[in-house]
């Protein structure tokens, strides 16, 4: 028993004295506790609905007002255009339309059967369920409250027309998501354990004597592991495309060109992480941690951003996956076009560039 007890001491000395090790024991349950407890809400809320009112009455307008003042909608914002349900749905501008067609007051006075069109984005499953479900509802409440006590409800039926992704299938959903989430975890942690490598191995004083700028030798190291990252990239839309049946309706190059803004991203985090640590232990714990729990969690991949407190949607603006997942979700199941992505591609390059500059500099000041 004594040895054991020795041997145990021992190992709590050696845990307390370090302390990179500790953030990791103890920040990491705490982190995960808190992202869970606060991000996974399913009830999902403000969904952006955009009304085309064709019928202009006081009734049609109470209508939209009922959506609007529902926990479940709230309005788009300023639209240029309130004609085209699908450009509005491409657009990401709004998850469905509500379409009141010239009539309504007069239908609904005369106690006569009339049609609502709703048309939803179906490449969220769980928010296009969610459409029809509060839709129906709303639109029963709103006739209760107008209509006399024992008064026979007129018969108002919703034409819904779901876009993208027609059958609800979930695979179309997740699995362009997948690929986001995939490449940032292999990419960071393919380029987390690159430095801290060269430092366990010796190698690094021989690396920094040779007659090369740390930048060049941090890009040097990058570009290899780009070429994997399509390379994996690429076999996970094969897998999509064929095996789950996920259609690709845009441009490749698109994809092509955005991609490289992601993991070029995604791979800077590894390697700013790899220069900050000594082990690759250390390295591919830290990578694990920064990049897959909130690329699951605050990217929008399962959980609508907009059910999340507020600090947590702030937060989730320095996560490149948001961006990448918009984009590729975008451009499989919708064919979104490069003006409809330029705040994602802005972000994407504002955020690489930053991860780029900070590894240098990380990296430069290790070398003096």
């Amino acid at each position: 028993m004594a040895k054991l007890k020795f041997i145990a001491l021992k190992e709590i000395y050696h845990i307390l004295r370090d302390p990179r090790s500790l953030l990791i024991v103890f920040a990491m349950p705490i982190m995960m506790t808190f992202l869970y407890g606060y991000a996974i809400n399913l009830d999902v809320e403000h969904i952006t609905l955009a009304v085309i009112d064709q019928d202009r009455t006081a009734v049609s307008r109470g209508l939209t007002g009922r959506f609007y003042n529902s926990a479940y909608f709230s309005p788009p914002g300023q639209l240029s255009d309130l004609t085209d349900p699908e450009k509005l749905l491409r657009s990401t501008k709004a998850a469905a339309v509500l379409l009141i067609k010239n009539g309504f007051a007069e239908n609904l006075q005369r106690n006569q059967p009339f049609t609502l069109g709703l048309t939803v984005d179906g490449s969220d499953n769980a928010l296009s369920a969610a459409v029809q479900a509060y839709t129906s509802q709303v639109v029963s409440n709103f006739l209760l409250d107008r209509l006399p006590e024992g008064y026979p409800l007129p018969g108002i039926n919703i034409s819904l027309q779901v876009l993208y992704n027609p059958d609800l299938k979930s695979s179309h959903f997740f699995v362009p998501g997948l690929v986001a989430i995939i490449l940032m975890m292999i990419s960071a942690l393919l380029t987390s354990i690159t430095i801290a490598r060269e430092k366990e191995t010796g190698t690094m004083e021989q690396l920094l004597t040779a007659p090369v700028k740390g930048y060049q030798i941090l890009l040097g190291k990058l570009i290899p592991y780009i070429f994997i990252a399509f390379i994996d990239g690429t076999l996970i839309l094969v897998f999509a495309k064929f095996i789950f049946d996920v259609p690709f309706v845009g441009s490749h190059l698109l994809l092509l060109l955005f991609g490289f803004l992601y993991v070029t991203a995604s791979l800077s985090i590894g390697i700013l992480i790899s220069a900050m640590v000594k082990t690759q232990q250390l390295a591919m714990m830290f990578a694990m941690t920064l990049t897959m729990l909130p690329s699951v969690m605050l990217s929008g991949f399962i959980f609508p951003l907009k059910n999340m407190p507020v600090f947590l949607q702030l937060l989730s603006y320095i996560i490149p996956a948001r961006y990448f997942l918009n984009v590729i979700r975008g451009i499989m199941l919708k064919g979104t076009t490069l003006n409809m992505l330029l705040f994602e591609g802005l972000l994407l390059i504002l955020l690489m560039t930053i991860l780029i500059t900070l590894a240098i500099k990380r990296f430069n000041r290790q070398e003096t």
